[in-house]
């Protein structure tokens, strides 16, 4: 072992609150003091005793220095962090205090930047004193934390007015108390998570708040500065809306505190207490959270910023076997503990969704898991609005959806195994449209974790549903936006691939509007990799890049003459009618090839255009054709034939154009292993005259030079390679989503992508910050419908609502001719939800922080004070005096339940 320097390992020893060890070199008491510490300074801080206010007087007659010299050392320690402030005395005379290294001098070190750039070591040198120390003394804390550490203090509006509680609950209570004494600094926790890489998006800034003697010694020794109660409370305001926890320290009793902290999930040294040992005892307040199970709609808001993954969601339905009983975490109250019993991942732990029975099944099927059921209730109640902000929270384009989503929410809606699916898209195609209707549209405020814009700019190459969503969640959270499309106006595949009877343009161009009010800027008619290169854009400063050009180019079939006059992919024949619909005329016979629901769109479009008949060939047969049902109904009603399992052969031509095709008969479209390889028998034959074909049986992405100079890699089918969390490709600053990196699927799928790529972009620009470390991987179960109880009689038994339709101005009209919802319609269609979901609470895990029930938009989740024992705060001297009984006891009933034990066993 290295022979250290003397008085740091003396120093060291004595701050240390590490029971029964001799610290060497090698431990952080060591060397987190040596790198910033010298041995003079030591001299002064071991003249000093831990935590007991010293004037420089006295400590100078101690360390045997002037007092001049000791007043110096004593305020190099002050910056430097060692040692602090107290003024708490009769006459209101400067003091100087050693601390304790947590709360205390290893978080205060932390508080200087600058140290800590110089000394990146301090990061691990306060995350070490944070946790060592309570290693084994944690499941012998009894509620109340036995005055270590910090103690959560719930949101004030939380606390029910109903139930008598202790002052010190009340947030209220200590600014009173401090009053006109705050100052406010960089939190140590997110600083130290940012230099060990770790930080999972929680930004440093102004959000822990010192009271009293610590709000001047953050300011003299330049870690903070002074605000007033109006700043404090917007601080206070602005961590609830991020779902941040409000910590008091919990070191000096019930009289004092010098910090309220405002703690991020996943970074807080805190938090971690009660999560990574699993005993929540260290820093719970005297609140616990439960829900009303009636009241809760599965929305997931709770779930989402729960800090310790105690609110998860659940079913609320009871199955054939009676309710669930959900598990709990298991508590050291009379268990032995161990590394065994800790949550090593807690802080991936924490961000899983849902049980493993599973929950709303139209929440866990859609690919941006919307809130379903959330919105169908505030629909029954006429909350439009409400319901229409609930949406946004995970699709900004609710109008666009309503009119082309492919509904896998009503695919698995449990309604659907009584009578008929819940008709989910129309009630939202309902609540969309009032706001296409209102005066003033819902434009979502900015919110982040500082309340100021960030600087980093961003670049959106792609202006279709999923670039528009990393938009919009990119720009909500304060960043400058521009997005760049290669076409004339924004809106990719939704302006230039679906036909207006589908989606109407003006419904796409509402919605775009709420990003130009958001600010974000559109740069249209330039293309990327031709008219300017990434490289470029970075010189102008561009930090990240989220690319999704989608997959805008059509498929041939690779059959002989398909170059003939006549022959174009769907996808040119529907961009070509959505940009010009006057020019772009057909006569005659036309030909479809393809039985998707792009095929579809195509057929029915060119019945629109002039063709005189449309017929539609596929390769499947009618049962496993991939159009959505409703639409290949539309297409038959509008007198298009549909020709099931024919390939075409060849397209045969006259003089240069087409004039027909040969098709042969298709027997197989999967083979034995379940992939795409058709089988044909080639003596069926069919020949079948027309005046065009338009081929519409896949897309492609066209890249051009935009990846030209990247390390990006494109697979086979010429998507691009990505990790599949977090859509980072091969060049660490350019993210992917959507057709480009899934191939062709739906606009939900691409929104969904987009807010993902938006998350990871956020954590990408800032240094320090990983980019999956405490990430919600959004994953979510589907509950068991076929294991449910429904009695007739404890649901609405209305039948499914079915929307009207518009009479056409004239044959096959371009408009789209299907009614919304009547009110009416909407309401009663909302009553057949079963409301399947329900948050659920496990008690043991629970902090009582009341996070929750600010973001409950149904007044379902609530706080009751059922640890009133809790909020006893002790002085850290005398912490020994609450755990020692608590010890004892627990040790009892660890014994006599492995007594009961052997006895079951012997029995």
């Amino acid at each position: 072992m290295a022979e250290g320097r003397e008085l740091i390992l003396k120093l060291g020893q004595k701050i240390t609150d590490r029971i029964g060890v001799k610290v060497t070199t090698s431990d952080p008491e060591y060397w987190g003091l040596a790198c910033v510490i010298t041995d003079e300074m030591a001299e002064v801080a071991l003249a000093m005793k831990v935590r007991v206010p010293a004037t420089a007087q006295w400590i100078a007659k101690r360390c045997k220095k002037s007092v001049e010299r000791t007043e110096e050392l004593l305020q190099e320690m002050s910056v430097i962090g060692l040692i602090e402030y107290n003024w708490e005395n009769e006459d209101h005379h400067k003091q100087y205090v050693l601390p304790m290294f947590v709360p205390g001098c290893a978080e205060f070190m932390m508080m200087n930047a600058k140290q800590v750039e110089e000394h990146p070591e301090l990061a691990d040198f306060f995350e070490q004193m944070a946790r060592l120390p309570l290693e084994k003394v944690t499941p012998m804390v009894p509620y109340g934390g036995a005055g270590i550490g910090m103690h959560v203090i719930p949101v004030e509006k939380a606390i029910p007015a109903r139930q008598e509680s202790a002052d010190i609950e009340h947030i209220s209570h200590w600014l009173n108390k401090y009053k006109d004494k705050y100052a406010v600094g960089a939190c140590s926790c997110r600083r130290q998570q940012r230099v060990r890489g770790e930080g999972t998006g929680d930004l440093e800034d102004d959000l822990c708040i010192g009271v009293g003697d610590m709000a001047d010694y953050l300011v003299e020794t330049g870690k903070g500065r002074y605000i007033d109660y109006e700043e404090v409370m917007e601080i206070l305001q602005r961590a609830e809306d991020n779902g941040y926890v409000h910590q008091i320290t919990n070191i000096d009793g019930e009289e004092k505190i010098f910090a309220i902290c405002n703690c991020a999930i996943g970074v807080c040294n805190g938090l971690r207490t009660s999560q990574l040992f699993n005993t929540p005892n260290m820093s719970r307040s005297a609140y616990r959270a439960s829900v009303t199970k009636e009241d809760c709609v599965a929305c997931g808001r709770c779930v989402e910023y729960c800090p310790t993954g105690a609110a998860k969601l659940g079913q609320k339905l009871c199955t054939k076997d009676g309710e669930i009983e959900y598990p709990r975490q298991e508590l050291p109250d009379e268990t032995k503990w161990g590394r065994d019993k800790w949550s090593v991942d807690y802080r991936d732990r924490n961000q899983i969704n849902c049980y493993d029975t599973g929950t709303s099944p139209c929440k866990a099927a859609c690919p941006a898991h919307l809130p379903v059921q959330g919105y169908i209730k505030m629909a029954s109640q006429g909350k439009y609005m409400d319901a229409l902000k609930l949406i946004k929270t995970e699709n900004p384009f609710p109008a666009v959806c309503g009119a082309i989503c492919n509904r896998r929410c009503e695919d698995v809606c449990t309604r659907g195994t009584v009578d008929q699916a819940v008709a989910i898209d129309e009630i939202k195609k309902f609540i969309a449209e009032q706001e296409l209707h209102a005066e003033n549209r819902y434009i979502p405020q900015m919110l982040n974790y500082s309340g100021k814009p960030f600087q980093e700019k961003i670049a959106v190459i792609g202006a279709g549903p999923a670039g528009m969503s990393a938009a919009f969640y990119l720009k909500k959270q304060g960043y400058p936006v521009t997005v760049f499309e290669k076409e004339k106006r924004p809106g990719g595949m939704l302006m230039n691939g679906i036909p207006s009877f589908r989606l109407e343009k003006d419904v796409i161009e509402a919605e775009i509007d709420v990003l130009r009010v958001m600010g974000v800027e559109f740069k249209c008619g330039v293309e990327v990799g031709r008219d300017i290169t990434i490289k470029k854009l970075r010189e102008e400063g561009y930090k990240a890049f989220y690319v999704a050009i989608g997959a805008q180019a059509g498929r041939k079939a690779g059959v002989p003459g398909e170059e003939a006059e006549g022959v174009l992919t769907g996808l040119e024949f529907l961009r070509s009618v959505n940009q010009n619909a006057q020019e772009v005329r057909l006569s005659g016979r036309t030909i479809v090839i393809g039985g998707g629901n792009v095929a579809v769109d195509v057929a029915r479009t060119a019945l629109r255009a002039g063709s005189d008949t449309v017929s539609m060939y596929c390769l499947e047969s009618r049962e496993i054709m991939p159009a959505a049902a409703d639409e290949i109904a539309e297409a038959e009603e509008e007198g298009i034939t549909i020709c099931n399992s024919w390939g075409p052969k060849e397209v045969l031509t006259e003089n240069g154009r087409v004039s027909g095709v040969v098709f042969k008969k298709c027997v197989s479209v999967f083979d034995e292993t379940g992939r795409f390889n058709p089988g044909y028998d080639e003596e069926q034959l069919l020949t079948v005259e027309c005046e065009a074909v338009l081929v519409s049986i896949g897309q492609s992405v066209q890249w051009g030079e935009l990846l030209a100079g990247t390390k990006a890699e494109l697979n086979r089918n010429g998507t691009v390679k990505a990790d599949p969390l977090t859509l980072q490709t091969g060049e660490p600053d350019i993210f992917v989503g959507g057709d480009v990196y899934t191939g062709p699927k739906f606009a939900i799928d691409a929104i969904a992508a987009g807010k993902e790529g938006s998350v990871s972009i956020h954590r990408f620009v800032h240094e320090g910050q990983s980019l999956t470390i405490g990430r919600n991987r959004r994953q979510f179960i589907e509950l068991d419908k076929e294991n449910l109880k429904l009695e007739p009689e404890s649901f609405d038994n209305a039948k499914r609502q079915i929307p009207g339709r518009k009479s056409p101005a004239q044959k096959a009209d371009f408009h789209d001719l299907r009614s919304t919802f009547t009110e009416e319609q909407v309401k009663t269609e909302a009553n057949r939800c079963l409301g399947c979901g329900a948050t659920i609470v496990d008690p043991n895990k629970c902090i009582g922080c009341g996070i929750c029930t600010t973001k409950c938009e149904f007044d379902a989740i609530h706080l009751s004070r059922d640890l009133p024992e809790a909020s006893n705060m002790y002085k850290a001297e005398d912490k020994m005096k609450a755990i020692l009984p608590y010890m004892l006891k627990r040790e009892i009933k660890i014994k006599f339940k492995g007594k009961k034990g052997r006895e079951g066993q012997n029995a």
